[in-house]
């Protein structure tokens, strides 16, 4: 199994026993079938067990698995023709932010992303997917440009927040992510948003002012990470597993409070297990909430993504 979870253990010990089983009856020339057959329908009810009942905590580490795939890697699977652009024209060009033009089917989009690296070396070239503010400011100058032309937009969310770090704040972190909150709010064409991994704090927010916005069925979505908070609440980052259990993060809890629109179902075990699938889903996804708002002026466009975001944080007063 690829970049298997703690929670997984037994069932890749089960799977090992299985593979054992029918080695070793190829080399002896033995009929084991009826057993493998018995260990084969025990494997899968116990794999539908663990799966059906996976804890926030146990997402937030799949989320976080380093197998997960990449923006880049969806962009691959989903978009054709894709051309990358770089640079924000002020400053450089942020690697921790993806975009660029594609074809979605036969339309043309602009995509982008928050980028992780697949290794040491691209993380550190990456900022480990955490953008400065020239990442922010190419992000909407691709989206500026996507309006000019009349091209629908599509965002994939994943990053633990934006990059904490000095040279991020010489360089205005804090404007450049209002900047986009504001900008992306009166954008009139189609904005869609897609969680698929960690979607943490104003980082995952910069891209994320959508018409839609969808999340991976294992994906989390908060204005802070566990980490964090485990930090603030307990002065204790290695508390981050009870955070996330009391942060309602998780695709199911956001969907609830009307957060998100769509929870994009993943393969068994996670978008790692198979990428096409968990590709697939999205593409299907995406292309049906695309048609669905295809329909709208630009005037509506605006007023259903300001009406969405406005009714975020309901809240009620307790009784006396």
């Amino acid at each position: 199994m690829a970049g298997e979870m703690p929670f997984e253990t037994p069932l890749v010990e089960m799977r090992k026993k299985i593979d054992e089983l029918k080695q070793f009856g190829d080399e002896k020339g033995i009929d084991f079938s009826d057993e493998i057959t018995r260990l084969e329908e025990r494997y899968r009810e116990l794999e539908e067990g663990i799966y059906s009942a996976i804890s926030p905590s146990q997402k937030m580490h799949l989320a976080r698995n380093h197998q997960r795939p990449t923006s880049l890697d969806f962009i691959q699977l989903i978009f054709t023709d894709f051309i990358e652009l770089h640079g924000d024209r002020l400053f450089g060009d942020d690697l921790a932010i993806v975009g660029g033009i594609a074809k979605l089917n036969d339309t043309p989009v602009t995509v982008l992303g928050q980028q992780r690296g697949k290794d040491t070396k691209d993380n550190i070239a990456r900022f480990f997917g955490s953008p400065h503010p020239e990442g922010f400011r190419k992000a909407l100058r691709l989206m500026q440009q996507a309006e000019k032309f009349g091209r629908p937009i599509i965002t994939f969310i994943d990053t633990k927040g934006a990059y904490p770090g000095i040279t991020a704040e010489e360089r205005g972190q804090s404007e450049a992510i209002a900047r986009n909150l504001r900008d992306m709010a009166s954008l009139r064409v189609p904005v869609i948003c897609v969680v698929i991994g960690e979607g943490g704090s104003g980082g995952a927010l910069a891209l994320g002012v959508g018409n839609r916005v969808l999340m991976l069925e294992n994906a989390i979505y908060s204005a802070i990470s566990p980490n964090g908070a485990a930090s603030i609440l307990w002065k204790d980052a290695s508390k981050a597993d009870q955070a996330a259990e009391a942060m309602k993060i998780t695709a199911q809890d956001l969907l609830e409070m009307e957060v998100i629109e769509e929870i994009v179902p993943e393969p068994k075990g996670g978008a790692h297990k198979d990428y096409e699938a968990a590709a697939e889903s999205i593409k299907s996804s995406v292309v049906r909430h695309l048609n669905e708002l295809s329909s709208k002026t630009a005037d509506e466009l605006r007023e259903e993504r300001y009406q969405k975001f406005r009714k975020i944080g309901k809240f009620g007063v307790a009784k006396k």
